[in-house]
């Protein structure tokens, strides 16, 4: 079983002044915490940071908030000054750690007003001074040194921790917003990479959105300067942040959020870098199993194959099923969306894998589901063809027998069993393969497509031709625009495949007559994430960095 949710997150940010908030409170709730600089801290007027607005996002009934950003600190200042241990000493397990520097890291090493600076790079040079403004002896190191200090302090009190990179200026050049200070943002990128940690490119997120305002909106955002944000450009900020929070796919996190974190979008993989899981619950955390977030709420369930989830849902080798990116069509203050799909599963094996009974025990009147199987209910581990009452016996190599039934039946199981929960079932055909046939995606009139629709048929549930809905789109497009909406040969769909189709899906949605789903999804208008769109797979055209979507592998 995954963690429980009731975990705290320290989040380090560094750079303008504002005084040190007092110590955490006392509490058996997780703790966001938020130390750094004046791009976050609570600021001044004209000055503020995003950490000022980060607990509107979440639900102070079950994680607190707590601001610890500083102004004026780097990496190297907010260890020597004793901020980095104020938040360390109270790391314990379960907690995790946003980590975010640069801004105040290229100033002088050693000056009478703010000897601040770290060395350039990730190396282990030092320079040893007479600090100037303290008075004191000091050896002063990298910023990937300082870097490291906060990464391993925090996994060794059991936490986890998560790399940002800075917050973008308000500076111009021909209609492209300055994309980070120096090499800070790459460093960061590096030590994610170097040290398998999570990392959200703020910077990318920031200034995407940025160039989509345009520079006269982006203005009023920054009434100061053009490194601090006024009040709105913290909201926006903090808004951001929670994007790339969400993106990072840790489902036990989403409890944590208020119904202004729910509805924020989910970032694309263009904009973090999930690891692989390495800690000692690798096992217990192998499915990464998601809940519903509110228990008062409804619950679109999705259950199928790696097509609508793949590997434990976090977007390993750059594969992704519809499952994921379907849930940003939904309004989360009112319905919960949980991706229950399992790669390598069928509609037989999703049963015997005991898969679907902790969904049917969870299930309540008023809930969705969706189901979509086929690309694995074949050979062994698969059913019988057809939709027919036959049956097969098959001996297992324990010993064990089974009777084997055709897939037609496991999906009238499946029907009925959600029926008897008061829920509604809606079958899906399962998504095409990039197979062609001339200038057009192969079809068959006789496999798991026309067997799933003549079930919805017979059993008169809610169909979504999924299979021809999505070869007409791929047909349309033709095999050059579809080649990068695969993330393997012909089967597994990148994230931009899987945009397309989780939109196939909501098309498919509200092309039925009576469609349950229909007062819990988004105005399309309302869907304005163009870095997702799934007929651009291109990534981001970052000035300074290139933003492709991180490896996810194991």
């Amino acid at each position: 079983m995954p963690r429980s949710p009731l975990r705290r997150v320290a989040v380090l940010f560094f750079c303008g002044f504002v005084m040190l908030p007092a110590l955490a409170e006392t509490t058996d709730k997780p703790t966001i915490y938020v130390a750094g600089d004046s791009t976050a801290a609570n600021g001044t007027d004209g000055a503020r940071g995003w950490g000022r607005h980060l607990a509107a996002f979440f639900d102070a009934d079950v994680v607190h908030v707590e601001n610890r950003a500083r102004g004026g600190r780097s990496s190297r200042t907010f260890v020597t000054e004793g901020l980095w241990e104020n938040i360390a000493s109270q790391l314990k397990p379960g907690d995790v750690v946003f980590i975010q520097f640069g801004h105040n890291d290229g100033g002088r090493i050693n000056d009478p007003q703010r000897a601040r600076g770290s060395l350039p790079g990730l190396g282990d040079e030092t320079e040893d001074i007479d600090n100037q403004q303290t008075g004191q002896p000091e050896t002063v190191h990298t910023y990937g040194w300082y870097m490291r200090k906060m990464i391993n302090e925090t996994r060794d009190a059991g936490a986890t921790p998560i790399l940002l990179s800075l917050t973008v200026r308000n500076r111009w050049d021909n209609g492209r917003v300055e994309r980070g200070s120096g090499r800070y943002g790459q460093w960061t990128r590096e030590l994610a990479n170097e040290h398998n940690v999570a990392f959200i490119d703020l910077t990318a997120l920031a200034a995407d959105t940025y160039e989509r305002m345009g520079q006269e909106q982006v203005a009023p955002l920054f009434p100061r300067d053009h490194t601090h944000t006024g009040e709105d450009g913290a909201k926006l900020n903090a808004k951001l942040v929670v994007e790339g929070f969400k993106g990072l796919r840790e489902e036990m996190w989403r409890p944590w959020l208020s119904v202004a974190g729910r509805n924020v979008p989910r970032a694309s993989p263009n904009y973090v870098r999930i690891p692989g899981v390495s800690r000692r619950d690798d096992e217990q955390r192998f499915i990464n199993t998601p809940y519903p977030a509110d228990k008062a709420l409804p619950t679109l369930w999705l259950v199928g194959d790696s097509t609508v989830r793949t590997g434990r849902g976090r977007g390993e080798g750059g594969q992704f099923g519809w499952g994921d990116p379907i849930q940003d069509h939904f309004d989360h203050a009112k319905i919960n969306v949980v991706n229950r799909a399992m790669g390598g599963s069928g509609a037989r094996s999703y049963r015997n894998w005991n898969l679907w009974q902790p969904v049917l025990d969870q299930m309540k009147p008023g809930d969705v589901v969706l189901l979509q199987f086929g690309h694995n209910d074949n050979g062994q581990r698969g059913a019988l063809r057809g939709t027919g009452d036959n049956t097969e016996q098959r001996t297992h190599d324990d010993g064990t027998t089974e009777t084997v039934e055709t897939f037609g039946s496991y999906l009238r199981k499946f029907v009925a069993e959600t029926r008897d929960k008061g829920a509604t079932p809606i079958l899906c055909s399962l998504i095409p393969r990039k197979r062609w046939d001339g200038d057009a995606i192969a079809r068959s009139d006789d496999g798991h497509a026309a067997w799933a629709r003549r079930v919805a048929q017979e059993e008169n549930v809610r169909f979504i031709d999924l299979y021809e809905r999505i070869a007409q789109r791929y047909d349309a497009m033709g095999q050059d625009a579809v080649e990068p909406m695969f993330a393997d040969r012909h089967t597994h769909t990148s994230y931009a495949g899987a945009a397309l189709n989780a939109r196939c899906v909501v098309e498919g949605l509200r092309g039925l007559e009576d469609n349950p789903l229909e007062p819990f999804l988004l105005p399309d208008e309302s869907r304005t994430r163009p870095a997702e769109d799934a007929d651009s797979a291109e990534p981001v055209d970052n000035a300074d960095e290139t933003h492709e979507p991180a490896s996810m592998g194991s």
